[in-house]
């Protein structure tokens, strides 16, 4: 058995890979070729049993047509699949093959003869409910939720000073129930009766959440870094957002921005510098995001923002729309709800189309953070900011983390670190001498010390005028101006 055959008979199933007994009814695979063109695409391997054994395909030449044909004759639309014959021996020591179905990603929802509709999670092919199913086919992008009718949603029920406010913005010089019958489908005549769209309640609904119950965002920070329950629950604060779209995410920003922690170290020329505990940009990014491009067809929750001492996440209901995918994530881009995208663009809200998660993961990577950390779980995405200060057990900042500086949380109270400031600042200048290419954050990583601690170091031995730097943080270089020192 080659390398290749036995990574096909023993590696585990997830979310791309799946193996199938030889003697499946043609029915049920369709089941699985359904589940991964509806997700991710995968492969299927056809000639395995359950318990390890390898049978192939070679033995039953009418049953293995049965199965070539389940993407055409049981799955609604055809699935167009590639097979390959992978060569083997089987159990009995005889020449054999296996069958390796490839299932692309398909644009189109897909189900089977029975009209059933499976979605690809982890290792599982699950059944979709009918309000499943409609969530799916809005993030294809086959028809936009943001544009279906809301019932019993009238003209009286939208505030036309935001309608009106909004046309200012920009430049349309006609009356606002004009704009909302002439652009953007908001409103939209159906067989003589005036019809509202999803869109227009949630930009300028007078009661959105009378509408969309929980179209709203909840903030939660904890004591400490992980959330607990019952008699340790550690919950500071639960606040709840709602309103329109524009005024639900800035006041859920203003309110972030109260929680989110500021270190002090200090900094070149004896002055202290201030820093936040991740970029502003990053963690605005991730709740506009969730805003943006959440789900409204999901009725049942609300977007979450946890804050913790240590990470930050928001949970964003809806799996990733269109062909973006955690892989792709940082290069393609694709708007769930491209009015509401346009709308929050226009407030400067949306501050680059198709190119924010990408700048996300750079100023977490300039300001010595972890990488950003995208999940999906079922049908919510959560996206993770996680800091490179530490908490310790007690809430109070570790001094050993900023390695001799001082650090202001938000509390205004203050630590004095101990260090061998020689050694700390020579383990900097050594990493640039052995590396002049090296950045900021890998002299983080390199040396153990907080990027304010290698922060200071560079400051001293600039002043000191041994290090100079050459060009910016990305592409530039150290050049030693004083070796001998």
């Amino acid at each position: 058995m080659t390398k290749s055959i036995k990574k096909l008979v023993t590696q585990a199933e997830n979310q791309i890979f799946d193996r199938k007994s030889f003697l499946i009814d043609p029915k049920n695979l369709a089941m699985t070729i359904v589940a991964f063109a509806n997700a991710d695409g995968g492969d299927i391997v056809l000639g395995v049993e359950d318990d390890g054994r390898v049978v192939g395909v070679d033995n039953n030449p009418r049953h293995l047509n049965e199965l070539l044909r389940a993407p055409l004759d049981y799955c609604v639309p055809s699935i167009n699949i590639g097979a390959e014959y992978i060569a083997c021996k089987d159990y009995a020591g005889n020449k054999n093959h296996l069958l390796l179905m490839h299932i692309p990603q398909s644009p189109d929802l897909h189900a089977n003869q029975a009209d059933e509709c499976f979605y690809r999670i982890g290792d599982k092919s699950k059944k979709l409910n009918f309000e499943q199913r409609m969530q799916l086919y809005y993030a294809k992008g086959k028809r936009y939720f943001e544009d279906s009718a809301v019932p019993e949603a009238s003209m009286a029920d939208i505030d036309l000073n935001l309608v009106s406010k909004y046309c200012k913005k920009i430049h349309y010089a006609k009356k606002p129930e004009e704009f909302l019958r002439t652009n953007k489908d908001f409103l939209r005549n159906v067989r003589g009766e005036e019809k509202v769209s999803a869109a227009a309640i949630l930009l300028f609904g007078k009661d959105v959440q009378r509408f969309f119950p929980r179209a709203r965002i909840r903030v939660v920070r904890f004591y400490g870094d992980e959330e607990r329950f019952g008699r340790e629950m550690n919950v500071v604060k639960d606040v709840e957002f709602g309103g329109n779209i524009l005024d639900m995410t800035k006041k859920t920003l203003d309110f972030i921005a109260t929680q989110i922690k500021e270190y002090s170290f200090l900094g070149e020329g004896a002055k202290f510098v201030t820093i936040p505990q991740y970029p502003e940009f990053c963690w605005t990014e991730l709740v506009v995001n969730a805003v943006v491009h959440r789900d409204y067809s999901i009725m049942g929750t609300d977007i979450i923002v946890k804050i913790f001492d240590n990470h930050l996440i928001v949970e964003s209901p809806g799996i990733l729309p269109g062909i973006v995918r955690l892989n792709n994530i940082r290069r393609i881009h694709f708007s769930r709800n491209p009015k509401i995208a346009q709308y929050m663009h226009e407030y400067d809200l949306v501050k680059e189309f198709g190119e924010g998660v990408d700048r996300l993961f750079r100023e977490m990577e300039s300001a010595g953070n972890p990488a950003p950390e995208y999940r999906l779980y079922d049908f919510m995405l959560k996206a993770k900011l996680s800091s490179a200060y530490r908490e310790s057990g007690n809430g109070e900042q570790k001094s050993h983390e900023l390695e001799g500086g001082q650090t202001g949380g938000q509390t205004g109270g203050q630590t004095g670190g101990q260090t061998n400031g020689k050694s700390s600042v020579d383990a900097v200048l050594n990493a640039i001498i052995a590396n002049p290419a090296i950045s900021r954050i890998k002299l983080s990583e390199l040396t153990g010390m907080a990027p304010s601690a290698v922060q200071k170091h560079i400051n001293k031995l600039k002043k000191q005028k041994i290090i100079a730097r050459y060009g910016g943080d990305y592409g530039g270089h150290w050049k030693i101006l004083q070796k001998e020192q």
